[in-house]
């Protein structure tokens, strides 16, 4: 079936009239001139058969009159015959003069409509010797508009206060502690600040000759371990001292047999004093201080020159030391960005939820439709008043000449069936032959059944391959008091290219009045939740006004 005849079938076949049902209708007015504020009464009388259902107008349908009171039907039997009478209290708070417009009765499964009443409010005269009050000052509004920036904004602070918080404690270069400052000497200058340092403690003041010791043999294994014997700091003084003479028997240090035994007499006596709990004299003690001065200077003097060779490998491990160090800032600093982001996307989505944080983040059509700038705006003559996410576009088509000759379409539409999300608004007016004559007769003009309109509706989801078509149906009224019927569902629509099927949601709404059809449709996909809001925000806006007589 072609797209032409899938549009027919949608918004104009199968649409049947009723013919005029043996009832009378009137309405009248207690007045048609009142004051601002003051209530005028409205009645309307339907005279039936006892076996029909009457159903009186419900809700702000006297636009631009208000509704502010409606009274319980009065009930008249005659004969076989009811005279049912319904009164309504209207107002107006502006001057002027107005229509009350006509009004829709239903008896039974046919429709009637009331005359139009024009009715003058006038002023209330001022009573000028009583004193006036001044004007209010002009009170400045805020201007509502979109606030897209602000998110934007708080979004670029925090990206800024975490950069600033990584580059303070991680990247920044910060000033050298006295201990780092003493890490980058020389281990010659460093032995001999540790000898000073030795000599401004109060070890022997308190005779605390073990910690004194202790700190003595280490400034001289420290500094033999990064320069003679790598393994100096955990050797015992026999392996130390054994060490040494090899070493110097190989040629490797050019240390004196008689340094060599000062340092293990020194060594040895420290043991004692460390586990043994021996006790050397003060002076000794000084004196082995002032040894092992001099031992550096010796240890100095013996160790030979280093070559180019070691003086690049030294400069090529200061430099893998550089890149270790800046490697382990990189990962440190890409580890905390990554906590934070996962901290901030976990909370998030504990308060918004998953779904939510995923689709703000990686984007989401329906979402991005959901958010944007609504357009409200009217469509089809009498128009369609209706607040969708992005402008209809006139989609009307070309109808076969016989068709052309019983009815005027307009259609404008958003989207596709295939895109997972359309939205149509179509009007379409029957030009009814017969309609003068039956005017002339006094009968009712003839009424559309707008179920069987909306019925016929449905087979353009058919033609489109749709399958389990779920149908529910129930009334609807727009917040301006228009009544229609609201059709909605689930079906199983086809996935393009595929022979699979997925989940959809349909909602119709229909509105009839005499030989004009207003259509509404919305389709999306089931799973789909901002599709979903999308759909409640446009139903909530829609309003109908009535065809001009």
């Amino acid at each position: 079936m072609s797209f032409k005849r899938q549009q027919l079938l949608f918004f104009g076949t199968f649409l049947l009239f009723a013919l005029s049902l043996n009832a009378q209708v009137k309405s009248t007015v207690d007045s048609t001139s009142v004051k601002i504020g003051a209530q005028i009464t409205y009645h309307i009388q339907v005279e039936t058969d006892s076996t029909d259902l009457v159903v009186f107008p419900e809700g702000q349908t006297f636009a631009p009159l208000e509704l502010i009171a409606s009274y319980d039907i009065d009930t008249l039997k005659n004969k076989d015959k009811f005279n049912l009478i319904k009164k309504y209290g209207l107002t107006q708070f502006d001057s002027g003069k107005y229509n009350i417009p006509r009004q829709k009765i239903i008896i039974g499964d046919k429709t009637f409509m009331t005359d139009s009443v024009q009715v003058e409010i006038h002023n209330v005269a001022i009573d000028t010797t009583q004193g006036l009050f001044d004007y209010k000052p002009i009170m400045a509004v805020e201007k509502s508009g979109s606030n897209w920036w602000k998110p934007v904004l708080i979004g670029l602070l925090v990206i800024a206060l975490i950069g600033f918080l990584l580059y303070w404690f991680i990247w920044r270069q910060k000033p050298l502690t006295e201990d780092e400052k003493i890490a980058l000497l020389p281990p010659y200058d460093r032995a001999k600040l540790a000898l000073q340092t030795l000599d401004e403690s109060h070890y022997l003041e308190h005779e605390n000759l073990k910690d004194y010791y202790s700190d003595l043999t280490f400034i001289i294994r420290k500094y033999l371990d990064e320069k003679v014997y790598d393994r100096a700091l955990e050797s015992t003084t026999d392996e130390l001292i054994s060490h040494l003479n090899l070493l110097k028997a190989g040629n490797q240090v050019d240390l004196s047999q008689d340094d060599i035994k000062k340092l293990e007499s020194i060594l040895k006596r420290a043991d004692l004093v460390k586990f043994a709990k021996s006790a050397p004299d003060i002076e000794l003690a000084k004196l082995d201080r002032k040894t092992i001065d001099v031992e550096i200077d010796h240890v100095k003097e013996a160790l030979p020159e280093p070559s180019e060779e070691e003086k690049l490998l030294d400069e090529q491990y200061r430099e893998e030391q550089e890149r270790k160090k800046q490697r382990k800032k990189i990962w440190l600093t890409v580890g905390i960005s990554v906590f934070l982001l996962l901290a901030t996307f976990t909370g998030l989505s504990l308060k918004y939820g998953f779904s939510y944080v995923k689709d703000t983040i990686m984007g989401h059509d329906s979402k991005e439709l959901l958010d944007g700038e609504w357009v409200t705006s009217q469509y089809g003559i009498p128009p369609v008043t209706i607040s969708t996410p992005k402008v209809l576009k006139r989609t009307t088509p070309e109808l076969p000449e016989a068709a052309a000759q019983q009815m005027k379409l307009t259609q404008f539409s958003y989207g596709s069936l295939i895109d997972g999300f359309q939205l149509v608004v179509a009007t379409t007016t029957l030009n009814s032959p017969g309609q003068e004559q039956q005017q002339t007769q006094g009968q009712a003009k003839p009424q559309i059944d707008i179920n069987k309109s909306l019925g016929a509706s449905l087979k353009m989801f058919e033609a489109a391959g749709a399958q389990n078509i779920i149908t529910k149906n129930e009334e609807f009224v727009t917040p301006n008091g228009a009544e229609g019927v609201k059709v909605f569902g689930t079906m199983d629509m086809p996935i393009q290219g595929t022979e699979n099927f997925e989940k959809g949601k349909y909602v119709m709404l229909g509105f009839a009045s005499e030989s004009v059809v207003q259509q509404i449709m919305i389709f999306h996909k089931e799973q789909d939740v901002y599709a979903e809001q999308m759909v409640t925000r446009i139903l909530n806006s829609v309003e109908l006004k009535e065809a001009e007589e």
